[in-house]
């Protein structure tokens, strides 16, 4: 009788405990999906400028199954707001993108036109596999690799809202910008109790840079514009285009200076990449950005990755993601430039050179020399 007594006792203590644990496991993401899904979702901004990459660095992200993705949503704001200088329209395109990583699709209607609108309202929709498979368009499978050629043609006309939707679905929100000049006005993002943001920087040869946006010319033109304000019709012509390397080069120098006084626990959420390194080595410096924004390298994005940069030639349009020889489009500029206009970039962009590891070349015949090597480490402020 006592023994059956006190066996109830020890029951009657352990029922507390047992709930606990029971209530615990229930709580956990493995019981609640949903849960998962909605809670902490990590944001990654990818920040770069015009002709440096960023479009296929945007892609290593987007045909990932886990990230929901969007190629330059400011490009809306400076298109409404074409009279204002990149200066003035930093709050605007900052705003915006708080709202976009929250999944906040109507910040669109002060920049888009009234009435009913389709997916394929926002700048560049096709480059987003998020966009081209469920929830927002049921044709691809949500895992596969998606051309955005393909997605152009079968879900373009997709409901706006769809996208709000998407957005919510995925653990990852991924944007890629080239419209921010420093690093000051992303700080209240990276502080935001709301975001879980990391910055990406992609930074490439000023060299390269310069040499691909003479291909693209026209296609920047408002951009440009954009960036130089009031100066541009004050200078001539021929100098524009070292002015505008000017501006970009400096304000690269800025963010990258301004991201080693950060706080260790803001400075831990960015990372530095530089082109010429990830088309050196790829797949290694894929799996260090996976890593950096939580992501698994997997298998089939493996495989995806060594295909589209070990291609051959430089590529179809540049505005494009099609496999090519990742590294021959890095080096596409010491045989396409003319070396008077290297060396006055040089001049121009020396000291960002200088700090992002990119070595001057001498003498014609050394930018010639494809096999002398022009990287070194980058410096640490």
């Amino acid at each position: 009788m006592f023994w059956v007594s006190r066996a109830r006792l020890l029951v009657f203590l352990a029922l507390p405990s047992l709930a606990f644990l029971f209530l615990q496991q229930l709580s956990s993401p493995s019981h609640c999906p949903d849960v998962a899904e909605k809670s902490s979702p990590t944001h990654v901004l990818i920040l770069s400028s015009w002709r440096s990459g960023s479009s296929f660095v945007g892609q290593l992200f987007s045909q990932h199954p886990d990230v929901f993705y969007l190629m330059e949503p400011a490009w809306h704001v400076w298109m409404t707001l074409s009279l204002g200088s990149a200066g003035q329209l930093q709050m605007a395109v900052r705003d915006l993108i708080r709202s976009v990583f929250l999944c906040d699709m109507t910040v669109f209607d002060a920049y888009m036109a009234q009435g009913p609108r389709k997916q394929s309202s926002f700048f560049m929709w096709e480059t987003s596999r998020a966009l081209c498979s469920p929830p927002a368009c049921h044709l691809f499978n949500r895992e596969a690799i998606i051309p955005s050629a393909d997605c152009r043609i079968l879900c373009g006309k997709q409901p706006f809202n769809m996208v709000e939707e998407a957005c919510k679905s995925y653990s990852h929100v991924v944007l890629k910008e080239v419209r921010f000049f420093n690093l000051m006005t992303l700080q209240p993002l990276l502080t935001d109790p709301s975001l879980n943001l990391h910055i990406i920087h992609l930074v490439r040869d000023p060299r390269a840079m310069f040499c691909s946006r003479q291909n693209t010319e026209l296609e920047l033109m408002h951009d440009s514009h954009v960036v130089m304000g009031k100066q541009w019709n004050k200078m001539k012509s021929e100098d524009r285009p070292y002015h505008l390397m000017q501006a970009i080069c400096q304000s690269q120098q800025e963010i990258y200076k301004a991201a080693q006084l950060l706080p260790d626990s803001l400075r831990e959420r960015y990372l530095l990449i530089r082109y010429e390194d990830l088309v050196r080595d790829p797949l290694t410096q894929t799996s260090k950005l996976y890593e950096f924004a939580g992501l698994p390298f997997l298998p089939h994005l493996q495989v995806w990755v060594r295909n589209i940069t070990q291609g051959k030639g430089l590529g179809g349009h540049p505005f494009d993601t099609n496999s090519r020889n990742a590294q021959s489009v890095s080096q596409a500029w010491r045989w396409a430039l003319p070396h008077d206009k290297v060396v006055q970039l040089q001049k121009v962009c020396k000291d960002t050179m200088s700090l992002m590891g990119y070595l001057p070349v001498l003498s014609e015949k050394d930018q010639r020399n494809l096999s002398m090597n022009l990287l070194s480490p980058p410096e640490i402020p």
